[in-house]
């Protein structure tokens, strides 16, 4: 099986070239990915905690889903897809903003990218892929912002950042 593409980029989020993801991962290099951020008629998030074998961040707790577009697929057609993927639905999303972060890992990765923030709501179960997600969870905003003062170790670093800085677009 070929490894999966990345979108590499330039800061104005225009496409640069294709790289394969280990790589990008391991040179730093900024690239396109998505977020996506599921809200109930409660307005609690959709959590999910990431499997144990991931290559980083493992067994952390994050936003929905997230990945990486695919060359020629819009953010919202890639935050469908991957919803079905990993959380086995799908339900309309909106884009609310996108921004740039880096982030290293100790082993030596690094996640450099121009992440699209989508946001869509959902009430039902998710029915998980357990190659990609441990475990799920409906939480208030409240009650991330406080977990994540308390535990930071818990959630992913993006989680983190989006979080701190972009709260303001987390509403359905």
């Amino acid at each position: 099986m070929e490894e999966e593409q990345v979108i590499l980029v330039n800061e104005k989020d225009e496409q640069i070239g294709l790289m394969p993801k280990l790589e990008a991962h391991q040179k730093a290099l900024l690239h396109r990915a998505f977020s996506v951020f599921i809200f109930n008629d409660a307005n609690e998030l959709m959590l999910q905690q990431r499997a144990m074998h991931k290559y980083h961040s493992p067994g952390l707790w994050t936003n929905t889903c997230c990945s990486h577009q695919r060359d020629g697929e819009s953010s919202l057609e890639a935050g469908k897809r991957r919803l079905q993927e990993e959380m086995g639905f799908t339900t309309p999303l909106r884009e609310t903003t996108s921004f740039i972060y880096k982030a290293p890992f100790d082993n030596g990765l690094t996640e450099h990218e121009y992440d699209h923030i989508l946001v869509g709501e959902y009430n039902d179960a998710p029915i998980i892929n357990k190659d990609e997600v441990a475990a799920w969870k409906w939480m208030s905003l409240e009650d991330i912002k406080e977990d994540i003062i308390q535990n930071p170790n818990r959630y992913t670093e993006w989680f983190k950042i989006i979080f701190d800085k972009f709260y303001q677009h987390l509403t359905v």
